[in-house]
């Protein structure tokens, strides 16, 4: 990824799974002396993250970090916060799946 698709990344990331519009993105990821100047920078690369699958865009114009799929239908879902406190406890939970975003390795690669 290059900066400005980090910074993109980095601010959707803060918005977890909503849907943000990209005139938000442009003025919030960039600065405001970037928004100024060209308020629609963020539309090329918003695409182009689309494009490699990093985003989802819905019809309204808004995008989201796209949540890391999960191929075992067999797994329950478990909160980031007790599978934290199990993994302490040195209870191995296996088959949990947590509601993350993933790391910025796993967008990389795509």
């Amino acid at each position: 990824m290059d900066s400005e698709e980090r910074d993109i990344f980095q601010f959707l990331k803060s918005w977890g799974g909503d849907y943000v519009s990209h005139r938000e993105i442009a003025r919030r990821a960039g600065g405001k002396t970037k928004f100024h100047k060209t308020p629609e920078w963020a539309k090329p690369v918003l695409n182009r993250m689309q494009e490699r699958g990093i985003l989802d865009g819905d019809a309204q114009g808004r995008y989201r970090i796209r949540p890391v799929s999960h191929k075992n239908k067999a797994t329950r879902w478990v909160s980031p916060e007790i599978a934290k406190i199990l993994q302490e406890k040195g209870v191995k939970v296996e088959g949990a799946v947590t509601t993350d975003l993933g790391s910025e390795e796993y967008y990389d690669g795509l």
